[in-house]
């Protein structure tokens, strides 16, 4: 997707800073990162950078729907570029890898409730659970040695 991060900044009403660019070339290079991965990524760009900034940049990001944060069970949050595509998530249960997978069926929301209790809904946000390939194959591998 061609991003051109400055016009999303200016469109939310925020300024063009360096640390809030940083951010995003960072999440656009390393989609699902921490926080904490964030500021190491952001520091080696710009040098000195402290991590109360880049949460901050963070959390306002994603107020203005420009980041998207998803928290898998157990896990700490993961940031990403929110591309409006109602896109959901596979998370491997052994390494933690995320992978994204196109919406689930038809058009956002995707899914729909058996009851909406008369909710407006405008987004699903689903996690499929399993093992990815490579932890798969390291989890048969050990179930046969055990088996022995």
């Amino acid at each position: 997707m061609d991003t051109n991060f400055e016009d999303q900044l200016r469109d939310a009403g925020l300024r063009v800073t360096r640390p809030r660019l940083s951010v995003l070339e960072e999440l656009e290079a390393h989609p699902h990162s921490t926080a904490d991965s964030v500021r190491k990524g952001v520091t080696s760009r710009l040098g000195s950078v402290s991590t109360q900034a880049i949460y901050d940049v963070l959390h306002v990001l994603t107020d203005k729907k420009i980041l998207r944060e998803i928290e898998p069970h157990g896990s700490v949050p993961l940031y990403e570029i929110a591309r409006h595509d109602n896109h959901h998530h596979l998370v491997c249960r052994a390494c933690r890898k995320v992978v994204d997978i196109p919406c689930v069926v038809g058009s956002a929301p995707c899914l729909e409730p058996s009851d909406a209790h008369e909710f407006a809904i405008d987004e699903a946000e689903v996690i499929f659970w399993g093992y990815c390939p490579q932890c798969e194959q390291a989890r048969l591998e050990e179930a046969a040695a055990n088996a022995q």
